[in-house]
């Protein structure tokens, strides 16, 4: 048994986006190829019904089956689910139905339906560790507002309430308090755009966004990064990072499921209240996604 094994929440797990039909129904049979398609071009896993899955805009019945069909597509000790919710208890059942799916691990944001202290961050974290899977906190203070530092990142670890952090507050430094702190607890990269910076600072894993269209060069990357290859990194960091910024902008969901695409994969529409991307925003991903494409990091 590998270490992956032991931990499944390392590695490349890409958080999925959702392939869409023309009536902005879920393709289920797009979502299950793709996800197997990831998994072949050299993916660990996947992350289900996070935000670059549209989770917010699914039905119940909808969310389920998305969980359902990433596991029968490539195995539950692949897949990572999001159970993001407005309440505890809602989140724990999102963790019930994932450990009876047969997933190995689950993705948790802290409350987020308004600006939580840390008595109600703990307790939000200890009612979901009651499903009986690992959680992997997702610390994302842009968009939920509760900002999961260093310190109280250790607490959650040492409580036995997480074994892992997505991290996405693009504060590289943190990387060293956390390492300090809870060395125990896994570092995995949360933003495409400072993954070169985290994964030199020791990062397990990589929740990625960009794999969705290119996941050779980015399981290269990351490979390359964490095994301190810088000469074999930089260069393609370079490369994708007009691309990886994109994964930091509010039009993320947007500028991936284009360069889906342009790349040949099935990106599709998002749904309201997510809008088209502006015809600038549209050329510069299509442009920065078609150099990728040309100079072969398809």
């Amino acid at each position: 048994m590998t270490t992956t094994d032991l931990r499944p929440w390392r590695g490349v797990l890409v958080a999925t986006a959702l392939p869409l039909n023309d009536d902005l129904s879920v393709n289920y049979g797009k979502y299950a190829e793709h996800c197997a398609w990831l998994v072949e071009n050299g993916c660990d896993g996947v992350v289900p019904n996070g935000s670059l899955g549209e989770y917010q805009v699914l039905t119940p019945e909808e969310r389920a089956k998305v969980v359902e069909t990433a596991v029968s597509a490539i195995g539950g000790e692949r897949v990572m689910p999001g159970v993001a919710a407005y309440g505890s208890a809602e989140s724990r059942r999102w963790a019930e139905q994932a450990r009876d799916a047969g997933c190995a691990s689950v993705m948790l944001l802290p409350p987020n339906a308004y600006r939580a202290d840390e008595r109600a961050v703990l307790a939000h974290y200890a009612e979901v560790a009651k499903a009986g899977l690992p959680v992997v906190a997702y610390n994302n203070p842009i968009d939920t507002k509760v900002d999961l530092v260093p310190e109280l990142l250790a607490k959650l670890h040492g409580e036995g309430f997480i074994q892992g952090v997505k991290e996405f507050s693009g504060d590289v430094r943190r990387a060293y308090r956390l390492a300090e702190l809870a060395p125990e607890l896994d570092l995995l990269i949360g933003a495409d755009d400072v993954l070169l910076e985290l994964a030199i600072a020791g990062a397990k894993g990589w929740v990625a966004g960009y794999p969705n269209a290119l996941p050779k060069s980015s399981v290269e990357l990351y490979r390359a990064a964490t095994r301190g290859d810088l000469d074999t990194a930089l260069p393609l960091y370079r490369q994708l990072h007009p691309l990886l910024r994109w994964d930091s902008k509010v039009e993320f969901v947007q500028a991936i499921k284009l360069s889906m695409d342009i790349a040949g994969r099935h990106g599709g529409a998002c749904r309201p209240p997510r809008v088209p991307l502006l015809p600038e925003q549209e050329a510069a991903v299509r442009a920065a996604t078609e150099k990728a494409l040309a100079a072969g990091l398809a």
